[in-house]
């Protein structure tokens, strides 16, 4: 009677070996991935972004209470947005935006050109004059804050995903339009005495104190 074959030592290890090369090496699971955190915006982005909205909030009450805007603001833009535009025209460093922050901050001397050119138009481009005046003054301060941070800082805004850049945006507009309609109805908590004791004019609408 034979006996049964006598395994050679070590057989049993190299078979398993020879199967593990055979499947191949193991791939980590997909959920045992680390997920990827979503980047927060930076301390001078949330910096920035509340001096935009105070920065916007007068304008904005002033066109809904007065429904016009006070030169003086519309003036501030342009001195700011003109100094902005000094600094971009004169660096030297590279800045592929360059081009892009020259016109957009060029906005407010083209309103004032054309201000002074169609003086009293009260044709076609009256209105449109008007019409990018108001615009420059609500518009320009938020940009002109975030083109001068870009320039002091240029690391500034790019640990800003697309999302919140556009939360950031929508904000400073949400509270624009807010202080807008908070103007339209002053007289509801507003009275014309708060308005002269803080040296403006009284609104048309406003509230007789009691």
């Amino acid at each position: 009677m034979m006996g049964a074959k006598a395994q050679a030592p070590g057989g049993s290890m190299i078979r398993n070996i020879r199967n593990t090369f055979a499947k191949g090496p193991v791939m980590p699971s997909p959920s045992a991935e680390p997920a990827v955190p979503v980047r927060s915006p930076s301390r001078p982005t949330a910096v920035v972004a509340v001096g935009m909205s105070i920065a916007v909030w007068w304008p904005s009450f002033t066109l809904g209470a007065w429904g016009v805007l006070f030169f003086e603001q519309i003036l501030s833009v342009w001195a700011a947005a003109t100094a902005a535009l000094l600094v971009v025209l004169i660096r030297r460093q590279d800045d592929r935006h360059r081009l892009a922050k020259a016109v957009a901050l060029s906005v407010p001397t083209v309103w004032l050109v054309l201000a002074i050119a169609f003086r009293g138009d009260r044709g076609f481009l009256g209105p449109v004059v008007d019409t990018l005046g108001g615009t420059v003054a609500i518009l320009g301060i938020p940009a002109t804050i975030w083109v001068l941070a870009r320039i002091i800082w240029p690391e500034f805004g790019e640990d800003l995903p697309l999302m919140w850049r556009i939360i950031v945006v929508a904000a400073v507009l949400a509270i624009a339009a807010t202080c807008f309609l908070l103007g339209r109805n002053h007289a509801a908590f507003l009275t014309c005495e708060d308005f002269t004791i803080s040296g403006n004019s009284e609104p048309p609408g406003c509230t007789p104190a009691p």
